[in-house]
């Protein structure tokens, strides 16, 4: 994935649970598309009266998810990133729940990410209980630490 070439995730110990790199990209691709078909279905139900708020949910989410790379391989802040997914894993079921409301179907179609989230948060915890060391590390390795 993005962190690929980044060595401070390179030298982070991985949880057991952690699927190999291939394995996000082709995941996120489904999830994607299925967030798309969730989102455009509870677009155009313009009778419902939960359309907006709904809308608005969806959004929220979207932007939290978006958050959480940036945080944590960006800035590598793991604990920031457990917060921002744990936000997001409220956000996204309210979302759902909302969902429901307007499209059962759309709510259903969004079912397969909130378990990919909720895996992902207990991978977030992991890397964090595994590394505290580089919780919040710059990452560039400009001063070599040496312990004794």
């Amino acid at each position: 994935g993005e962190a690929s070439g980044d060595p401070w995730f390179v030298a982070l110990e991985k949880p057991a649970l952690f699927p190999p790199s291939a394995t996000f990209a082709i995941v996120w691709t489904i999830l994607y598309v299925l967030m798309g078909f969730a989102a455009a279905m509870v677009c155009a139900a313009w009778g419902s009266r939960y359309r907006l708020a709904a809308i608005a949910a969806f959004m929220v989410q979207l932007l939290l998810n978006l958050a959480w790379s940036p945080v944590f391989f960006g800035q590598h802040e793991i604990t920031q990133a457990l917060y921002v997914i744990l936000a997001l894993d409220v956000a996204l079921i309210i979302t759902i729940l909302l969902f429901w409301r307007v499209r059962r179907v759309a709510a259903l179609l969004l079912l397969p990410y909130l378990g990919w989230v909720l895996f992902a948060t207990v991978l977030n915890y992991q890397f964090l209980q595994l590394n505290p060391e580089a919780d919040g590390e710059d990452g560039s390795y400009a001063v070599q630490r040496i312990e004794l």
